[in-house]
């Protein structure tokens, strides 16, 4: 595998974890955060989609598929710009964008491993 290729593959076991923790002990992961805990579905069906797409990174990264490479650079840093618009929009807390600053700097890893 390429270096980009290692850094997707490495991003989505990152997802599998997310994933698995807002499914099993979301509440954990909230109140790290500074979040209410919730007893609502919605962040377990969040969990969910999480772990489906660490799946799309764990088995397309070792094609080497520059497309996709692309398209993780991009997915990953738009989620700074959402968390950011949700925060101005006062439906959330600040706190939510430290989440974004995970998938910015995958992002970031994999745009400079494609540079190279």
């Amino acid at each position: 595998m390429t270096k980009a290729a290692k850094s997707v593959y490495y991003f989505g076991f990152y997802l599998f974890v997310l994933g698995l923790t807002l499914i099993v002990a979301p509440n954990m992961l909230l109140s790290m955060f500074g979040f209410e805990a919730t007893e609502e579905v919605w962040i377990r069906v969040l969990g969910s989609v999480v772990f489906t797409i660490g799946i799309y990174y764990t088995f397309t990264a070792p094609s080497n598929n520059e497309t996709f490479f692309k398209a993780t650079i991009y997915s990953r840093s738009s989620i700074l710009l959402w968390f950011a618009l949700f925060v101005l929009m006062g439906w959330t807390k600040p706190n939510l964008l430290l989440f974004a600053g995970i998938d910015v700097l995958g992002a970031f890893w994999t745009w400079s491993a494609m540079r190279k």
